[in-house]
């Protein structure tokens, strides 16, 4: 059975996806909001907004392979659809992220433009690229 579009938003895997990302699992990330994305209705703002974050992950990915074109292509494509959501009262996004959707925007653009060198880690430890975190449980 689908989950209740909004209630996505309020749902431990959105919040868990968060948390992935902003510690630099991005690949973890998209396949936690990937089964939202999937269950929320076609067309929908909530639809694009998961797809818009997804593919914020997918940039991250690529940016820390160093596939610059790759990583510019996916954060484009985000910011297109993080900006589509400004279009209406989404006040909600605004919430979840810590900034508006149009802000998150900006930071994936320049993040994947000016992407600084990478610090050696431990083999299997992720590296967070961006210099933004994303919202928190309030």
């Amino acid at each position: 059975m689908p989950v209740a579009g909004e209630a996505s938003l309020d749902s431990d895997m959105f919040f868990w996806g968060l948390d992935l990302f902003n510690h630099g699992y991005y690949w973890e990330a998209h396949e936690a909001w990937e089964g939202l994305w999937q269950v929320a209705d076609r067309g929908s703002p909530l639809r694009m907004f998961f797809k818009g974050i997804i593919l914020l992950s997918a940039a991250g990915v690529k940016i820390r392979e160093g596939k610059h074109i790759a990583a510019m292509r996916h954060a484009d494509r985000a910011a297109l659809l993080l900006r589509r959501l400004m279009k209406g009262p989404h006040r909600v996004f605004e919430r979840v992220l810590g900034m508006t959707p149009a802000t998150l925007a900006d930071y994936a653009e320049a993040a994947a433009r000016l992407s600084a060198p990478l610090q050696a880690r431990a083999p299997g430890e992720p590296q967070p690229v961006f210099e933004f975190v994303l919202g928190s449980r309030s």
